[in-house]
């Protein structure tokens, strides 16, 4: 697919929501321009797509429980960040995240994007045939759980809307486990397929401007912030919808 497509001052009120899920499988990441507006307006658009999910651990944005806060002010040191998917230590992790831009830096702080489809589709022949039809145990990093959140997904997952194959991984740290595989295994495939999924030629960078609102598709994309060389402050909004629809293994 091309990675990420980007729409200027879209009247997100009466924009077709069937129209936005069909981008989304085509073209992983909406880049929605020209959209400054308040959590509350937020919310309201990311409710036709389905019910609101959020990630224990994760810091609320005040009077809007169903958002979270991704910044870096106050911190000593620049947050960490490698490709991942949102929550995937859930037996049904959210279909979208979509952040919207409260402060853009001055400089850096972009936000990286990896084709799934595509690392898929350029496995060899080979590694496809002895991974089909493998799940990935993800186990919960990163955030403050009181659980010992684990689930298992499909190692190669059909898209439900596209109909496309997608590598479905997640952040190394996350995958502990691929079934038929004994520990040494799982690690040296992970890395091999991780690699595969965020070489250059695979990725893409959005660099933000105020007023964006940037959505993705987790079933198809990885993502992480770029915090090299940031200048200045950088408070995002994110939301997290639920996955209604079914992936079916490959």
């Amino acid at each position: 697919m091309t990675l990420g497509i980007e729409i200027r001052s879209l009247d997100l009120d009466s924009a077709s929501v069937d129209d936005m899920r069909t981008q989304l499988a085509e073209y992983g990441v909406l880049i929605l321009r020209d959209q400054p507006m308040g959590d509350r307006r937020f919310i309201e658009f990311l409710r036709r797509f389905g019910d609101l999910m959020f990630t224990e651990g994760e810091t609320p944005v005040p009077g809007f429980p169903d958002l979270n806060v991704v910044s870096n002010i106050g911190r000593t040191t620049p947050p960490k960040s490698t490709f991942h998917v949102d929550t995937t230590y859930v037996p049904n992790p959210p279909a979208y995240t979509a952040l919207r831009a409260v402060c853009v830096p001055t400089a850096g702080g972009s936000t990286q994007f990896s084709d799934q489809y595509s690392a898929y589709e350029t496995l060899p022949a080979a590694v496809k045939e002895n991974l089909a039809g493998r799940t990935v145990t993800h186990r919960v990093t990163g955030v403050a759980s009181d659980s010992d959140s684990s689930a298992e997904h499909p190692l190669f997952a059909v898209h439900p809307v596209s109909g496309r194959t997608a590598l479905a991984l997640s952040a190394p740290a996350r995958c502990v486990a691929i079934s038929g595989m004994n520990s040494e295994d799982t690690h040296e495939t992970i890395r091999y397929l991780f690699e595969h999924s965020t070489r250059a030629d695979n990725v893409v960078q959005h660099a933000w401007a105020p007023g964006d609102l940037v959505m993705w598709d987790n079933r198809c994309v990885m993502h992480r912030a770029d915090h090299s060389g940031v200048v200045g402050n950088r408070v995002m909004h994110r939301g997290m919808i639920a996955n209604v629809e079914n992936t079916s293994v490959m």
